[in-house]
């Protein structure tokens, strides 16, 4: 290969580079961490609106299919955009709703239990006759209700400075609301402009990039898109429909905190194969607070709901459409939580999904042309 001085400057240039990086990693990944940090309102709102357009599209689709009039075509977008966002809001307005009320009612009763729970294992620990006696005595003598209104205390009034515990807290909230403000209004105008951004970026991407990355890059995020909307549409079904049989399953059995259970089923069955379960050990918790055998018939009744999701109501409403088989589904729950937590459970599952599909039609030689007609 004949070497020129351009050949060479690239050589010394990504040398450089690589030695700065290498040099100043600490610092250059604290200027990487500043600015997406200061960019994560786009970020967010970019999410936000991918989600709301999934619902914006359908209205779009529902309510003014028939539309030939000009003027109705010029409030398409926004009215569905705004009944879009009012949907949203309103099914995690119900959510907040339908758990949190029961489930500080069921903390408190937690709390008043902890005494007489006490109690009753130094009993039994009397009866076992194998603990020494200074540790019965001990626990014995500890006043357990001032105790737990010690740690109230605590946990309200705040460690260290009041002050500064004031100003963090109140720093804190201003800095989520202003995020969370200018992340909608991002969402906003990415759907408001969508058309023109996508061709903005479809313009930028034809013109730096080469032909056969073009394609490549346009083909992988069409599977990424289609995995998402299949994920999402498909997931929050089947959670809508887990979560209501678990709460009307639970009016018929007599079990405590039906609503809120069922809304917690629902909401954390977003999380493919360990979702529901975290929502019913949480509720199966709360029941054995109340009443241990109806706590276990809870457990009962969730397995053979969650059998019978998994067998019939899982493969009608989502069916195989990701394309996923499931030893893969598990191991992308696990990487993705240990990475990024329940952010990495939600997004673990359609990435993966995109990286199989991917993968599969590469090594099946798949024709464009077959692909084209798989994302149709």
């Amino acid at each position: 290969m004949k070497l020129d001085w351009k050949t060479c400057a690239k050589i010394a240039v990504s040398v450089f580079v690589l030695f700065l990086a290498v040099t100043y990693w600490g610092d250059f990944a604290k200027f990487i961490g500043v600015v997406i940090g200061a960019a994560s309102p786009l970020f967010i709102g970019a999410g936000i609106a991918y989600v709301v357009n999934l619902l914006m599209n359908f209205y779009e689709r529902k309510l003014f299919k028939k539309a030939k009039n000009q003027k109705i075509r010029k409030i398409k977008r926004p009215l569905c955009m705004v009944i879009a966002f009012i949907t949203l809001v309103a099914v995690i307005g119900i959510i907040f709703r339908l758990v949190l009320p029961e489930f500080v009612s069921a903390i408190m009763l937690v709390v008043d239990y902890i005494p007489d729970a006490v109690d009753w294992i130094v009993e039994q620990l009397e009866k076992l006759e194998y603990v020494p006696q200074d540790i019965i005595d001990m626990l014995v003598s500890i006043d357990w209700n001032s105790q737990i209104e010690k740690i109230a205390k605590a946990v309200t009034s705040g460690l260290g400075s009041v002050m500064g515990v004031v100003i963090s807290t109140v720093s804190t909230v201003l800095g989520g609301i202003v995020t969370a403000f200018l992340s909608v209004i991002f969402a906003v105008y990415i759907l408001l402009d969508k058309e023109k951004l996508g061709k903005q970026a479809d313009k930028l991407a034809r013109r730096y990039l080469k032909q056969s990355w073009y394609e490549k890059i346009l083909y992988a995020l069409a599977i990424l898109n289609d995995c998402f909307r299949k994920y999402i549409v498909g997931q929050c079904t089947e959670a809508v429909i887990l979560g209501g049989l678990c709460a009307a399953g639970m009016l018929i059995l007599g079990l405590p905190y039906a609503t809120m259970i069922g809304a917690l089923v629902a909401f954390t069955a977003l999380i493919p194969v360990a979702g529901a379960f975290i929502g019913g050990g949480v509720g199966a918790f709360m029941i054995f607070m109340v009443n241990p055998i109806q706590a276990l018939i809870f457990v009962v009744f969730l397995v053979v709901l969650q059998q019978l999701e998994g067998n019939i109501i899982y493969p009608k409403v989502v069916g195989s459409s990701m394309g996923l088989p499931a030893i893969w589904v598990l191991a992308a729950v696990t990487i993705g939580g240990g990475v990024a937590g329940i952010l990495g459970m939600l997004l673990g599952v359609p990435i993966a999904a995109a990286a199989y599909r991917i993968l599969r039609n590469d090594v099946y030689g798949k024709t464009e042309e077959e692909i084209r007609k798989s994302l149709s």
